[in-house]
């Protein structure tokens, strides 16, 4: 059985509208920045400890400012005044489970951490919150069995939220 001329004029209206659609200017791939353009320097205050790990929150800090540095198009400034934004931050929490314990033993092979922050970022020039009190959690395992210790475990950890931060500061779709 052959299709009749009018089916094959539907069919074919309708293989071109798909094909059109995916091609649309608003749809498909991009070559612009997933980072807001009006930006160019970030003020980036030490972030605040509320738990009781020393020293994380110089941790975090210096990698979230090698973070943007790296992967962003803005730069860090150390003064207030000359900069567009600034972002601030506070490490909520940090908690800790077992993964995996020796059978034998009864001790803990495989640890993971978890950490919490709570970012906001603001623009100096037009007063814009661009992310406002957003939670950030990031985790790392460790194992005593491949001789990773907490240190490792907490350092993987920033890292890792530090990476998630980043992320944070790209644009919306």
């Amino acid at each position: 059985m052959t299709p009749s001329p009018a089916s094959v004029k539907l069919w074919t209206g309708a293989c071109v509208l798909v094909c059109l659609c995916g091609c649309a200017p608003w749809a498909g791939y991009s070559q612009k920045t997933l980072f807001p353009e009006d930006v160019d320097t970030i003020y980036l205050k030490m972030f605040d400890n509320r738990t009781f790990w020393r020293n994380m929150e110089y941790d975090l800090t210096d990698a979230l400012a090698k973070r943007i540095e790296a992967r962003t198009p803005y730069k860090i400034v150390s003064d207030p005044d000359s900069a567009d934004t600034v972002m601030t931050g506070q490490i909520t929490s940090v908690s800790q489970g077992v993964l995996m314990t020796d059978r034998d033993t009864g001790n803990s092979v495989e640890q993971e951490l978890i950490l919490r922050a709570v970012v906001s970022w603001k623009n100096y020039k037009t007063g814009a919150l661009l992310a406002d009190n957003e939670t950030v959690v990031a985790s790392a395992s460790y194992s005593t069995a491949l001789q990773q210790h907490e240190a490792y475990g907490s350092k993987l950890a920033t890292n890792r939220l530090a990476v998630r931060i980043v992320e944070l500061m790209e644009n919306r779709w």
